[in-house]
């Protein structure tokens, strides 16, 4: 056989070329039409294949890494939320297994429409649960929103109705702190078109907050009650238990501060 080094290919007894690495086909003989003699035509051999799928691959796989990450930076206001996912939870919140078992079931819950409400004291990691449910989805390439009720709060009247129109587009929108938000008439306006647009999309909802459901459903304000009851419509509560984390990391700052004020008077 007359074999090509230069290429790393070799014509085989049938006058073709072939890859001297896998011993596949690079040419296919193919008839031509107009003249009726046959032509060769290059193919890819099983390692050249192999080597192009790898690089498609690879490409894709980035291109998809890129996306989470840009996602991710529209998804949070602040970049420590980056890190805030579940393999850091250290078990002492129930409440977390639910929002695992959320992400896991994702499919199900999406096509059901199915929020949740985490509702509990201040500081016992509503907020840390909800972000750790977006970063899961986001690494799932799900396109996620999360926003405090004090800055829906406060859209411009001249932006309202584009933004309100823009949250139809997230697979997920949370919206942190009911309750925290102004109550001016315009403020709760606000509010309620960003729900009830949330509701008419039929897309699932999380919201987090410092009352339970029963607060929700017994308020006399005829304003929040259009909040609330399309909340409670859209999102099942979870109670989220426990002692204050902030509290412990307040304790936590000051053994530091105490630690390094010490070293300092030696």
């Amino acid at each position: 056989m007359d074999k090509d080094f230069k290429d790393n290919t070799y014509v085989g007894e049938d006058g073709l070329r072939y890859c001297s690495l896998c011993h596949t086909k690079r040419e296919h003989r193919l008839p031509n039409p107009i003249f009726g003699k046959e032509y060769k035509l290059h193919v890819m051999c099983d390692c050249e294949r192999a080597a192009y799928e790898k690089e498609q691959a690879e490409r894709k796989a980035r291109e998809f890494d890129e996306m989470v990450s840009r996602n991710r930076m529209v998804c949070f206001h602040e970049k420590k939320m980056y890190g805030w996912i579940f393999d850091k939870d250290d078990g002492s919140v129930p409440a977390m297994a639910k929002a695992k078992a959320y992400v896991e079931h994702w499919d199900e819950v999406k096509a059901k429409s199915i929020g949740l409400m985490f509702f509990g004291g201040v500081g016992t990691g509503k907020t840390f649960i909800a972000a750790c449910i977006a970063n899961a989805l986001l690494d799932q390439g799900k396109k996620v929103l999360m926003k405090d009720f004090t800055e829906i709060s406060n859209i411009s009247v001249f932006d309202s109705d584009e933004y309100v129109r823009s949250l139809s587009e997230y697979d997920l929108l949370i919206l942190d702190d009911l309750g925290a938000e102004r109550t001016s008439e315009f403020a709760m306006q606000n509010v309620f078109n960003v729900v009830n647009r949330r509701w008419e999309s039929g897309k699932p909802l999380i919201v987090t907050t410092n009352k339970d459901a029963e607060e929700l459903r017994k308020t006399t304000d005829l304003a929040e009650k259009r909040i609330y009851d399309r909340i409670l419509a859209m999102c099942t509560p979870i109670f989220v238990d426990g002692f204050s984390k902030r509290k412990d990391i307040v304790k936590n700052n000051y053994d530091s501060l105490k630690t390094i004020f010490e070293r300092g008077n030696q």
